[in-house]
């Protein structure tokens, strides 16, 4: 279920903290978060954050085209590594 309109798009405050900080400073050191449920906002645009996927920081930058979206989009949590081979076809 989606959040309500009225209450707005839930951000950790410390994630906006650290944003306003590095506007400011115009570093472009990667800001570490592990809050992959925060929604990307506007402020965002053009920062890169190294989001946790429970292992590693994985660097985003964030554009225009992934406001609205959630940190934990851009940051799998799992490797696929393929299906293994079938057994039965390479039989002579």
């Amino acid at each position: 279920m989606t959040r309500s309109i009225w209450k707005g798009p839930f951000v950790d405050g410390y994630m906006l903290k650290k944003a306003a900080a590095a506007r400011e400073s115009g570093s472009n050191a990667i800001i570490k978060v592990w809050s992959r449920r925060s929604t990307i906002l506007p402020q965002f645009v053009g920062l890169t954050f190294g989001v946790h996927n429970g292992r590693k920081h994985i660097p985003v930058n964030i554009n225009e085209d992934m406001i609205g979206h959630k940190f934990g989009e851009f940051a799998p949590t799992r490797t696929f590594f393929g299906h293994e081979a079938d057994k039965k076809a390479k039989r002579n």
